[in-house]
């Protein structure tokens, strides 16, 4: 008798959309165009007015609402919620697998926001009122290595990139995990997680004098870049060699 063999199937991206890489290209295009202009002294204009109106229209109440909603944007916290999910959704289905996203969005934030904050080495705007009260036009170069680290790590915003590369994996282990409670996430609330955060921290962190204009918008083009990566990661039929059989039970299909 002939012996059977299983052949495991080719594993396929998950769709995103827009659809291809287009898209991708033209966030990483937009991403290293802003750059270069910013390293060649361009869009200072725009930053320095965005700034200079923030400053003069930031009343006390709208300040402290403006910090508090910023919040949203902290990347441990996030990173926390996003694991704590993922755990509780692995317990409850008896899979390894809802840990993966977490873990590979850590990990992609952790190499590329960080190190671009280092290389770029800029100042934020308020960076001319307190420490190291920089003169107003020297906060808004790149590059500005003879400055300590602390002082230089405004491009591109942290916080706002997080925002998107979190919400978008909260998003994603939301909906599976509710199904196993017998509930759905329509997909309107979805779309409400993954975009309204982001655009409050985008605003607020601009609004505040935390980050430039650019340095918040270079955030939005990187976070969607890597939201989009993880998004076409196939975490359902990654093969999972050494772990126990019963745990490679995938969790982004619905029953």
């Amino acid at each position: 008798m002939r012996e059977t063999t299983t052949v495991r199937g080719k594993v396929q991206l998950r769709p995103v959309r827009p659809a291809g890489w287009w898209f991708d290209a033209l966030l990483l295009t937009a991403l290293v165009g802003m750059t270069v202009a910013l390293a060649n002294e361009r869009l200072f204009g725009i930053d320095r007015a965005v700034a200079d109106w923030s400053q003069a229209h930031r009343p006390t109440a709208a300040h402290w609402t403006a910090v508090i909603l910023n919040y949203l944007g902290q990347g441990t916290p996030l990173t926390l919620i996003a694991l704590g999910l993922a755990v509780l959704l692995a317990v409850r289905l008896g899979s390894v697998r809802p840990v993966l996203p977490p873990v590979l969005a850590f990990a992609l934030t952790f190499l590329t926001i960080g190190p671009l904050k280092v290389w770029t080495a800029r100042p934020a705007p308020s960076a001319s009122i307190k420490d190291p009260f920089l003169p107003a036009e020297r906060t808004l170069p790149l590059f500005q290595d003879e400055l300590p680290l602390r002082f230089a790590q405004s491009y591109p915003s942290g916080h706002v990139a997080n925002a998107i590369v979190w919400y978008g994996v909260i998003a994603l282990l939301l909906a599976p995990l509710l199904r196993t409670y017998g509930r759905s996430v329509p997909p309107r609330l979805v779309a409400v997680v993954r975009v309204v955060p982001p655009l409050v921290v985008l605003c607020t962190t601009t609004y505040l004098g935390w980050h430039w204009l650019t340095d918040s918008v270079a955030g939005l083009l990187l976070g969607l870049l890597l939201d989009r990566l993880l998004h076409r990661v196939p975490w359902d039929d990654l093969p999972l060699p050494g772990a126990p059989r019963d745990w490679h039970r995938p969790f982004t299909r619905a029953p």
